[in-house]
């Protein structure tokens, strides 16, 4: 059986998709193979990098992919999901092939504000969030707009 591929985008791929890539390879791996990519590389957050660990996951152990070059590479897609706010999601590219696309608004764990144990609880939420949709699309893959070349 040949896996389903997934991208998920978003600015700068330090946060926001790795946990979905995490989680999707996680929970369904045998069916899917998620990939992430950025338009713009940044470090990966080190509040996301901890609260996955907290569920034994290590976010940090592969190298920032850009999402033009992935394209350009022909990479073809299933599904291609963006995690990031509603601008970012219109720049993404229309990749080749009969793709379908959805978006998930979550906040940028690099915008939170407060203490530090303020911003790592915050970034919980978002990480349980993250996980929470990628476990509801598992269960409904249709919920996406399918968009044709």
């Amino acid at each position: 059986m040949q896996k389903t591929r997934v991208l998920f985008v978003c600015e700068h791929n330090s946060a926001r998709s790795r946990m979905a890539e995490a989680f999707l390879n996680s929970l369904a791996g045998d069916r899917h193979m998620a990939e992430s990519a950025d338009f713009d590389i940044a470090p990966v957050n080190p509040l996301a990098a901890e609260v996955m660990a907290e569920l034994g996951m290590d976010i940090t152990a592969k190298e920032s992919q850009k999402v033009f070059d992935l394209y350009k590479s022909g990479r073809i897609y299933e599904f291609v999901i963006t995690v990031c706010d509603e601008s970012l999601a219109e720049q993404c590219p229309v990749f080749p092939g009969i793709v379908r696309r959805c978006h998930w608004s979550f906040p940028d764990p690099w915008n939170l504000e407060g203490t530090e144990e303020e911003k790592l609880e915050q970034t919980r939420q978002i990480r349980d969030k993250i996980r929470e949709t990628v476990e509801k699309w598992l269960a409904d893959p249709d919920c996406c707009q399918l968009v044709k070349p």
